[in-house]
């Protein structure tokens, strides 16, 4: 059902959003450090850890993946609305929170892709229907 993948992706964003006001807290920030990339995170494991322990039915999983694919544009929108030019000004930690969560979200990726080990694809046929004539021939 896709309502699964909407619950799942509200628990995930405002879980995200609670740990990176609390870390703009403890670093001394006026602002959210890090929630919506915190949010993602949280969104993947909790997918991956639904779909190894058999808690994710087809549905579940087609909604996850929809509203994973729609949380994307959501995040770019919300980092358009961010003046980057004022959190430079407040200080550094600003500019070392924004490389660690990349870093942190490359090596992550890395992690995950390595990690998982998929079936090959399969080899596609060479004749799919379509026949070509021979040069000259009819």
């Amino acid at each position: 059902m896709i309502i699964y993948g909407v619950a799942l992706l509200a628990v995930c964003t405002l879980a995200g959003v609670i740990i990176g006001d609390l870390l703009g807290v403890l670093l001394g920030v006026k602002s959210n450090v890090g929630g919506v990339g915190i949010a993602m995170i949280l969104l993947i494991c909790a997918r991956l850890y639904m779909h190894r322990h058999g808690g994710m039915s087809k549905e579940c999983e087609f909604g996850v993946g929809f509203w994973g694919a729609l949380y994307i544009p959501v995040v770019v929108a919300m980092a358009a609305q961010q003046n980057v030019v004022t959190a430079l000004h407040g200080g550094p930690v600003a500019l070392i929170a924004a490389i660690g969560s990349v870093l942190l979200c490359g090596c992550t990726i890395a992690l995950i892709s390595r990690s998982h080990k998929g079936d090959p694809l399969p080899d596609e046929p060479l004749d799919q229907g379509v026949s070509i004539a021979p040069a000259g021939g009819r």
